[in-house]
């Protein structure tokens, strides 16, 4: 289990974190979830134990990740959303990055480099963005480490990658798994990520699952605008629009407008939430 409490972080006078708390469960796959230069990065880094907090504590079963304990280090990874082109085969780069790893597992990686239509004999800096991108994302889901942070994954993916990477995500990744996956492109993971974290500098708006979030918004698709909506975009046809569900029936998530939502309601949505 994750704990964050009270966490800040500053780039020298320029603060990026302010007293961020909250806490993350194993067997999840969190979407992580904020506007740009809000600390989704960071926070990533944070909980892999490469910066050290400005303040409050991050605790990971029982360990502070800035110690940097090898055997703590061995149950996680860290894919950044810029990844190396090294002058190695993917084949040669997976079997000396994997020893770092007590729970590799080069089959594993060979598979699923094969269903991500990869060469594993190319040299890494011979390939194009998508082929790196999913070169690593094969190797983080090889590793099978308790917690995997990644960061914008589906950058540089075309759309039949970004369909081989959803795949892989369901079915390389173990049930037990803590997964944070900080992204941009949502509805490149819409019916995956749950719990939803929405990210603030000074704040952590939101986090909860999907369940929650239905039973106390309602996601309507229709042709009038209601009175209680709390945000509303319109579309070919009507509108989308999010309203406290007041009825107790289930809805869609959309995942776009329930971050607009959000952050066009922040006080409210807080309070909601934390009832």
């Amino acid at each position: 289990m994750i704990e964050i409490k009270n966490l800040a972080f500053s780039y020298g006078t320029v603060p990026v974190l302010k007293n961020i708390t909250t806490n993350l469960e194993e067997g999840k796959i969190y979407g992580l979830l904020g506007e740009n230069g809000v600390g989704k990065t960071t926070l990533l880094t944070l909980l892999a134990g490469l910066k050290k907090p400005s303040a409050g504590t991050i605790s990971i079963d029982g360990e502070d990740p800035y110690k940097r304990n090898p055997s703590f280090l061995s149950g996680q990874y860290y894919l950044p959303d810029e990844v190396s082109p090294v002058n190695m085969t993917a084949e040669e780069y997976s079997r000396f990055a994997g020893k770092f790893w007590p729970n590799y597992d080069h089959e594993k990686f060979l598979t699923i480099m094969a269903e991500f239509e990869n060469e594993t004999d190319k040299k890494m800096n011979r390939m194009s963005a998508g082929q790196l991108k999913k070169t690593y994302i094969a190797f983080a889901f090889a590793c099978n480490t308790r917690y995997l942070y990644m960061d914008e994954p589906t950058n540089g993916l075309d759309i039949p990658s970004k369909t081989q990477f959803r795949s892989a995500l369901s079915k390389h990744t173990a049930e037990d798994s803590t997964i944070v996956i900080s992204t941009h492109q949502v509805r490149d993971l819409e019916n995956l990520i749950d719990p939803i974290i929405i990210l603030d500098r000074q704040d952590v708006l939101l986090n909860a699952s999907i369940e929650e979030i239905t039973s106390k918004l309602w996601f309507d698709y229709g042709n009038v605008i209601r009175e209680d909506s709390l945000w509303s975009e319109q579309l070919p046809g009507g509108f989308i629009q999010v309203c406290p569900n007041t009825t107790g029936e289930e809805s869609k998530v959309g995942i776009e407008a329930l971050f607009n939502t959000v952050h066009k309601n922040k006080a409210f949505i807080k309070n909601m939430f934390s009832k």
